[in-house]
C-alpha cells in the first residue's frame, strides 16, 4: 500500500481536483483506491447529512466504494477556517483524535490511498497544533499542489521548504492551471522545476467547467503516479 498526504500552496489551489486525478489514474491502472478528507468545513446540509463538494469527489474515485462518514469524519457547514469550524459546531480537532480516527482506513489494503488536507500547509487544527502535523504523525510523504497564478514560485518555494524543515519527504509536486490567463506561465513552470528538484507528477491545463467526475477523468490524462516513468503521461 502507498498513502500520501496532499496539501496546497493555497485554498483552492486544486488539491482536490489532483487527489481525485490521481484516483481515477490509479483506478484506470486497476489498482485500489481510496481517498480521504479528514477535516472538510462549506458543508452542504443534504438528506444524508453534512456534505463537502471534495469529499464527495474523492469518494467517487474510491474503489472499493467506501461510506461517506468514513471518506470525511469531520464535517461542517461555515466556509471558514476548519478550526473555526469546528469550534462553532462545539467540537476541538486534535491531532490525536484524527489520528485515531484515520487508523482503520490506512490500515485497508488499498493500493493508493491519498489524505487531503485543507488550505496550505499551515491550516491551523487548534490553538496549537496544524493540520500539517496528521502527515507527520502518519509519516506519509507529501505531495504539493501548486496553483499556477501570480505569486505561485514564491508560495511553492516556502511551502516545499516547511514540508522539508518538518521532517517530511516531499514525493513530488503538481503544477494545477487554475489562472488561464497566467503571463509567462511557462516562464513560471521553469523556474519552478529549477527551484522544486523534486519529480513534478504533471501540469495540469485549466479544464474549464465539467462535472467533478469528468474534472478528475481529465485531469488524470497530465498526471502520473509517485514512482510512475515520465513517459507513462498520455
Amino acid at each position: 500500500m502507498s498513502a500520501y498526504f496532499i496539501t496546497g500552496t493555497d485554498t483552492d489551489a486544486g488539491k482536490t481536483l489532483v487527489a481525485s486525478g490521481l484516483l481515477a489514474r490509479a483506478r484506470n491502472a486497476g489498482l485500489t483506491t481510496l481517498g480521504l478528507k479528514p477535516v472538510a468545513s462549506g458543508c452542504e446540509t443534504t438528506p444524508q447529512g453534512l456534505r463537502n463538494a471534495d469529499a464527495l469527489a474523492l469518494q467517487a474515485f474510491s474503489a472499493p466504494a467506501m461510506d461517506y462518514a468514513t471518506i470525511n469524519p469531520h464535517a461542517y457547514a461555515p466556509a471558514i477556517a476548519p478550526h473555526l469550524a469546528a469550534e462553532r459546531a462545539g467540537d476541538r480537532l486534535t491531532l490525536a483524535g484524527l489520528v485515531e480516527t484515520l487508523a482503520p482506513s490506512l490500515a485497508l489494503p488499498r493500493d493508493l490511498i491519498l489524505v487531503e488536507g485543507a488550505g496550505g500547509w499551515r491550516v491551523p487544527l487548534n490553538d496549537r497544533e496544524d493540520l500539517a502535523g496528521l502527515a507527520e504523525r502518519l509519516a506519509l510523504p507529501v505531495i504539493l499542489v501548486v496553483g499556477l497564478k501570480l505569486g505561485a514560485i514564491n508560495h511553492a518555494r516556502l511551502s516545499a521548504e516547511a514540508i522539508r524543515a518538518d521532517g517530511l519527504t516531499l514525493a513530488g509536486w503538481v503544477a494545477n492551471g487554475i489562472d488561464a490567463d497566467m503571463a509567462e506561465q511557462a516562464a513560471n513552470l521553469a523556474c519552478l522545476r529549477r527551484h522544486l528538484p523534486e519529480p513534478c507528477l504533471g501540469v495540469v491545463p485549466p479544464l474549464g467547467k465539467r462535472s467533478p467526475q469528468a474534472l478528475a477523468m481529465a485531469a488524470a490524462a497530465h498526471l502520473r503516479l509517485p514512482g510512475e516513468a515520465n513517459n507513462a503521461l498520455t
